[in-house]
């Protein structure tokens, strides 16, 4: 192959006008936003409701039963709820600058 033929990133037509090809430092990118990290903690803080509703249900059908395992049951269930549904706003919010940059610019998902 000869070195003549090969591209060079001056000769790439489809970038825009200005555009870096670096997803962190580009003013759409949803990593700068601390919305977005802090959504994605809370979608992970939900494995502990889960896993506290998991528990309630687990301590209630073996071995000797848990006094309280219908409260661990819905502390787990609100927890989990109350996680999921606050990440994911928080998501959609720490993404909005993308989504509005790719409504611009005609580029899809």
């Amino acid at each position: 192959m000869s070195s003549a033929k090969k591209n060079t990133a001056p000769e790439r037509m489809h970038y825009i006008q200005g555009y870096v090809p670096v997803s962190y430092n580009a003013p759409h990118s949803s990593l700068d936003r601390s919305a977005t990290w802090i959504g994605m903690g809370l979608l992970l803080a939900s494995l502990a409701g889960i896993g506290a509703v998991l528990f309630g249900i687990g301590a209630n059908s073996v071995g000797q039963q848990q006094e309280n395992w219908m409260l661990y049951t819905i502390i787990g269930v609100v927890f989990a709820v109350v996680c999921l549904v606050l990440g994911t706003v928080l998501i959609m919010k720490g993404r909005s600058a993308y989504h509005a940059y790719a409504k611009e610019t005609g580029r899809s998902q």
